[in-house]
């Protein structure tokens, strides 16, 4: 019989890959990048338009290849797409070894 390991929330660090945060984040707000684009109808080409980017990069994001994308770019494009990015700074919960990052969309 196989062992069944819960998750910890975040797939990156259950793989064990480094900065496992920051991929879930950047994820999360390539996540909502494609939503915004997929309800305006627009195909990548325009999508690269509107963000000032080639083409490539907007499939890049739209296929989950961040690794050329800093969590500012990926910022930037939500506020190029008519979104408002709001940082929030709180301290950690008891349970919490450290403080952590976590993106949440509306």
């Amino acid at each position: 019989m196989e062992e069944v390991i819960s998750s910890t929330g975040n797939v990156f660090e259950d793989l064990g890959l480094s900065e496992p945060a920051e991929r879930l984040a950047k994820a999360e707000l390539a996540r909502k990048i494609g939503e915004i684009i997929t309800k305006r109808h627009l195909n990548q080409a325009e999508a690269a338009k509107l963000l000032g980017v080639d083409q490539p990069k907007v499939s890049n994001i739209m296929n989950g290849r961040l690794s050329g994308f800093s969590l500012e770019h990926l910022i930037h494009f939500l506020n190029m797409l008519g979104r408002e990015v709001q940082i929030v700074v709180r301290p950690k919960l008891r349970s919490q070894a450290t403080g952590g990052l976590k993106v949440v969309c509306a």
